[in-house]
């Protein structure tokens, strides 16, 4: 003959039955085996779920294009040259899209020169779309980004390339490694395929405004 056993699960009350032939001692160590088995099988779940994400999460820096950029710093970067390897970049997206985008990491990146790189976003949504030194960055919406004085410069690199095609930003940011913020320049320009845009672009510390000027004789 069986017996009922209550016990609470929450707001509710469960009957669990056992046999009258099963001592008490029989029946906690049948339980505490049970909870056993279902802890083992829940941590191995959550290890490897974490593992998962660990392989599909971005890494927060690239090591390889780190290195590429740390080989080219010694080579001072001139308006020409910054110009010639963003246009350069928007052919190669103008003609693959996407699929070109492991053509701008690495070591060996003609895309990573003179101590600085070319990234890629979106105008449209403002997310990220390809960061060669910090692959964590993409698919993060960088429109509200604002250098020191606030101004939003994604945004009026949005504005530059779609109204002009392409152009120059100036914004203030701190060189890596310092709190102080420097004059940074950008030349950013449009770019698309199979009807998606592309703002490409390129930014340095070691070209002023004049120089901008002097390069684009205005």
């Amino acid at each position: 003959m069986a017996s009922a056993l209550l016990l609470k699960e929450g707001s509710y009350e469960q009957p669990y039955l056992y046999m009258d032939t099963l001592t008490p001692f029989e029946l906690t160590e049948e339980t505490m085996m049970k909870k056993l088995i279902l802890l083992v099988l829940a941590l191995m779940s959550l290890l490897l779920l974490s593992s998962t994400l660990w392989a599909a999460a971005p890494s927060a820096i690239d090591k390889g294009s780190i290195e590429q950029a740390q080989k080219t710093a010694a080579t001072k970067p001139t308006v020409a040259m910054v110009m010639e390897r963003v246009n350069a970049g928007v052919d190669l997206i103008n003609k693959e899209g996407r699929a070109a985008f492991p053509k701008f990491k690495g070591i060996g990146s003609e895309f990573i020169y003179a101590g600085t790189y070319i990234w890629i976003h979106s105008p449209t949504t403002g997310k990220m779309l390809m960061h060669p030194m910090k692959p964590a960055l993409e698919g993060k919406n960088v429109n509200p980004l604002r250098d020191r004085g606030g101004k939003l410069l994604f945004i009026e690199m949005n504005r530059v390339a779609t109204e002009n095609g392409s152009g120059w930003v100036d914004y203030q940011w701190p060189k890596p490694g310092e709190k102080k913020s420097s004059t940074k320049v950008s030349y950013v320009k449009m770019a698309e395929h199979n009807g998606e845009k592309f703002v490409v672009g390129s930014g340095v510390y070691d070209i002023s405004l004049d120089d901008i000027s002097k390069a684009l004789g205005k």
